[in-house]
């Protein structure tokens, strides 16, 4: 039996009737009143899978017959009321990320899929933690389905990612034998996945590739563990030809790649990731049952959050997750009312910035764990990416924290000023200054014909909070 079930397109102004009928005003008051989501009674009222027990919940309160809505209206007296629940269609391949709250980007989705489709046979997605690579990934996964999908996990710390293994691994989902023998040679596991790959039309997914990198000021920044995967790689694009297509997703750009690449550049492709814009994040709110148009009480307050996060997908998924659920159940208002002091805050320090005071260090910005959702979700990923960076990168980590003083975008030479504090020598500092951009922690924007730096506002608010512990490292 299925664990999902949705109402038949045929039904749902019925069930936008029966909300009125049974004295729902709003989709938040049902909600509210069975005490679920938000955005599953919206998925009910839109014909998107929820599940069992809260579809059947959703009828017993709307009077709605739970066997009849899943059926075309054309068979409804085939129905045999006696018949558990089942699902009309199948369900859909479970993803990590994407889901159908997904939103925008149609227009890179569409530019992406025709490079796969012509000759690149390499793609990265590239970004800071949570800005959704893996989603836009999976939802690429999607418009080739003609293709055989194999994936790489490097975040699951439960299975080993040097390359050998990972190699083996990907040969056993392709049907082929690898035996004990095989697994000790890995330049021969190399040439069996690459011919594999040219003679046939896979789809290969490798998310999380920051995982198999490391780096430092002296050797270099986001050089890979294991050099089976430069192989790897190169064997890849060096190809006379490949049917298969590879799709990355990474928070550092290997540099390694950047200095053979150059060869093949029909071959591969990085697209680097920035937030939703202001109308996707409109869309996003629409989609996760959340009302933002303009007329409707609270929609500014949305549009507020949206800015202050820069459109972070992750971050504004869990905060649209936490207005629809309990306490607020839509209550966009009363959510403001309890949190909004965070996100004018962050108002108040851009607003000062432009008004000509650039230095905020004793801001007091936690955009990134102002709620226990926002600790869980989007503190605990971006303090993975500080922690790699203070492990693997001192004067890069320090750059980061020091230059978090600056409330707007400023000129490249008062970041590395601070750098000077430590006793950094000049080379080492632009090595700094590389690793944080390598890692996408850093953005340059032009302002009035001036190249700049800045922090993106979730970044700034993770860097703030280490600022204040710099002492320790003294």
């Amino acid at each position: 039996m299925p664990r999902s079930i949705h109402v038949h397109p045929d039904y749902r102004i019925d069930v936008a009737t029966a909300l009125e009928r049974n004295g729902f005003l709003t989709q938040g008051d049902l909600a509210a009143h069975l005490e679920i989501a938000l955005c599953t009674v919206s998925n009910f009222c839109r014909g998107v899978n929820v599940s069992i027990a809260k579809f059947e919940a959703i009828c017993e309160a709307l009077a709605l017959d739970k066997k009849q809505i899943i059926q075309p209206k054309s068979v409804q007296n085939l129905v045999d009321p006696s018949l558990p629940l089942a699902s009309t269609a199948t369900d859909p391949i479970e993803f990590f990320a994407y889901d159908r709250a997904w939103v925008g980007r149609s227009t890179l989705i569409s530019g992406l899929s025709d490079r796969l489709q012509k000759s690149c046979r390499l793609l990265f997605l590239t970004g800071m933690a949570g800005i959704g690579k893996t989603a836009l990934a999976e939802r690429l996964m999607i418009e080739f389905q003609d293709r055989s999908l194999l994936r790489e996990n490097f975040d699951n710390q439960e299975q080993a990612i040097d390359f050998g293994s990972v190699a083996a691994r990907l040969l056993e989902k392709c049907g082929q034998i690898v035996t004990p023998d095989d697994r000790q040679d890995v330049r021969q596991l190399t040439a069996r996945l690459v011919h594999y790959l040219q003679n046939n039309r896979c789809l290969l997914a490798i998310d999380s590739l920051e995982e198999v990198l490391q780096g430092d000021e002296q050797e270099g920044w986001s050089q890979f563990k294991d050099e089976g995967f430069l192989l790897f790689f190169q064997q890849v694009l060096a190809s006379d030809q490949c049917q298969s297509r590879i799709i990355v997703t990474s928070q550092e750009l290997p540099v390694q790649l950047l200095e053979f690449g150059t060869r093949y550049q029909n071959f591969w492709f990085n697209q680097p990731l920035t937030g939703l814009s202001e109308a996707e994040q409109i869309a996003l709110f629409e989609q996760t049952g959340l009302d933002a148009s303009p007329t409707v009480e609270g929609s500014s307050y949305l549009l507020r959050i949206g800015r202050a996060y820069e459109g972070h997908p992750l971050a504004l998924r869990v905060i649209v997750g936490e207005i629809g659920s309990r306490p607020f159940y839509g209550n966009v208002l009363a959510y403001w009312n309890r949190y909004g002091s965070e996100v004018e805050e962050v108002e108040r320090a851009i607003a000062a910035a432009q008004a000509g005071e650039r230095i905020g260090a004793d801001d007091k910005w936690r955009l990134d764990r102002f709620t226990a959702a926002l600790r869980r979700n989007v503190q605990k990923r971006l303090e993975q990416t500080f922690e790699r960076l203070r492990h693997d990168a001192k004067y890069a980590y320090l750059l980061l924290c020091e230059a978090s003083v600056y409330r707007c975008a400023v000129p490249e030479d008062w970041w590395l000023s601070h750098l000077d504090y430590w006793d950094c020598p000049i080379a080492v500092q632009q090595a700094a200054l590389d690793g944080l951009k390598d890692r996408f922690l850093v953005e340059a924007v032009v302002e009035q014909d001036q190249y700049l730096l800045r922090q993106h506002n979730l970044i700034r608010s993770v860097s703030l909070s280490h600022l204040k512990k710099l002492d320790l490292l003294e």
